[in-house]
């Protein structure tokens, strides 16, 4: 094994010397492609395939990469990949010129050409270019990996996603598709009447999320900043300042672990709507999910790892509690002390710590009972007051707050909150929250006195919610991992 590697790398070592000597005789020659800066397109592949009774016989311009080639003596074929597919194209020598005709079967797979010839179809019915002009745009001088093992490692499609997107047309289409999802929200908040803006992503303060941030220092004021982990606590003094409905698409970053669903810097979109509460959360979540799967996908039925998941029907709604009650078989409406609570959670065999009160402990039952179970839409709603700082309590009960998580596929898609608006109840939950942070709760908020000031001027009623949007990605798009639907996820570095 270890001898045939060898082989390999030295025939490839061999190949790139070569590449490099053709670049130099092209150079010398006065051809060199790296000089040619403008090359006009007239058409993508697919275009002359869906209009081909139009552009038969026509003479079209493309450009891509030359990712096959066949050389047939006086007459070739090449294949060219494009930003929408491929396209076959059919190079004679009478039709060149002998000179051109040279140049072309010394270019290589993975050189960017340019073609322009006359459209027709094949003796076996396939759509293809007549060259008239074949021009060499750019040279490769490495070898594409399907030369000798295709690139089926993950660490190295990830660490080279621009090999990943040539070699993988399957993976270009996933980012073409997250593109629009993107742009398929923006079209459903602007049709709502919702406002984009952007807010800081270096804080002296990072709250509006349990997670650690990660910190760095500002030299031109001497003061040690954060990277945002949510963009809660800025939209909302927008909401304070009268705009109505806002939201925002942009990275946070999280300095937490990596797996198939986190990456310490991912895309999140907040929205905040003022006059409404979680349950118009709710409709908009519903509703934007079907618009989305609708405009994008053309359908309401999603498939996520063999799995079909309808987002046409209504959403189920359940209580953590009920959610606990009816996967765990524990009733929290019948414990009404910490010390029951973690009896019950010593027999369920739940792992809590010192500091965790009743609902955090409601929480650790949720996460480990209920989460998987919820594969259909569901919101789960009224999370306990203990683990929702920023939200408002349920008047009828005010153990529990007007909160609801949205899950698909056992994921946690959305969060989202009757906002707390009541500056004497906010300062009493960072209070808590810095209490938990001073008892080893590294992800706890801090008091921020500018946002409590902001409320104090005076918020009203609002809804606001969080998406990740990765993971709707990765839903939407059946990808098995969040590094799929990042184009450069976060990657150990390889050391030199």
């Amino acid at each position: 094994m270890a001898e045939q590697k060898k082989v390999q790398e030295q025939d490839i070592n061999q190949l790139l010397k070569v590449r490099r000597e053709k670049l130099a005789e092209l150079q010398a020659n006065g051809k060199d492609p790296f000089q040619i800066t403008k090359f006009d397109v007239t058409h993508h592949s697919t275009e002359i395939k869906d209009h081909f009774e139009e552009l038969e016989g026509k003479s079209v311009t493309v450009a891509g990469r030359m990712m096959s080639k066949r050389v047939m003596g006086k007459a070739s074929f090449c294949n060219v990949a494009d930003l929408k597919g491929n396209i076959q194209s059919y190079v004679a020598r009478d039709s060149i010129g002998e000179e051109e005709y040279k140049d072309f079967k010394k270019m290589d797979i993975g050189d960017i050409v340019g073609l322009t010839g006359e459209v027709f179809k094949t003796k076996t019915g396939e759509i293809s270019i007549h060259a008239s002009k074949v021009t060499l745009l750019s040279k490769s001088l490495q070898v594409l990996p399907e030369k000798f093992h295709g690139l089926t490692n993950t660490d190295l499609r990830y660490r080279q996603r621009y090999v990943d997107l040539i070699m993988n047309p399957e993976v270009k289409d996933t980012f073409m598709k997250r593109s629009q999802i993107i742009s398929s929200i923006r079209k459903y908040l602007s049709g709502q009447g919702f406002m984009e803006v952007e807010t800081p992503m270096l804080v002296a303060n990072a709250g509006g999320a349990a997670a650690r941030p990660f910190e760095t220092h500002f030299n031109a004021l001497d003061e040690d900043l954060k990277l945002r982990i949510s963009l809660e606590l800025y939209l909302k003094r927008l909401i304070v300042g009268g705009l109505e409905r806002v939201y925002e698409i942009g990275r946070v970053f999280r300095n937490e672990g990596l797996d198939t669903r986190h990456n310490p810097e991912f895309t999140l979109m907040e929205l905040y709507q003022a006059y409404t509460d979680y349950k118009g959360m709710m409709d908009l979540t519903e509703n934007l999910y079907r618009f989305v799967a609708q405009d994008v996908l053309g359908t309401t039925k999603i498939v996520y790892n063999g799995i079909e998941m309808d987002l046409g029907k209504p959403f189920e709604r359940i209580t953590m509690v009920d959610a606990v009650k009816k996967y765990a078989g524990v009733d929290f409406n019948e414990i009404h002390t910490l010390e029951e609570a973690r009896a019950v959670a010593k027999e369920h065999h739940i792992e809590y710590e010192e500091r965790h009160k009743k609902g955090d402990i409601l929480n650790l039952f949720f996460e480990e009972y209920a989460e998987e179970h919820l594969i259909q839409p569901t919101f789960v709603m009224d999370h306990p007051v203990e683990i929702s700082p920023l939200t408002k309590k349920k008047p009828e009960n005010p153990e529990y707050t007007e909160r609801f998580e949205f899950f698909m596929n056992g994921w946690e898609m959305a969060n989202a909150y009757s906002e707390l608006n009541d500056p004497i109840d906010q300062r009493e939950r960072f209070q808590a929250q810095e209490e938990q942070f001073a008892q080893g709760d590294e992800e706890a908020n801090h008091t921020d006195e500018d946002f409590l000031n902001a409320l104090e001027i005076g918020m009203p009623p609002t809804g606001g919610i969080g998406f990740g949007i990765d993971r709707m990605v990765m839903l939407l798009t059946d990808s098995a991992a969040i590094r799929d639907v990042l184009l450069f996820p976060t990657m150990k570095s390889i050391e030199k």
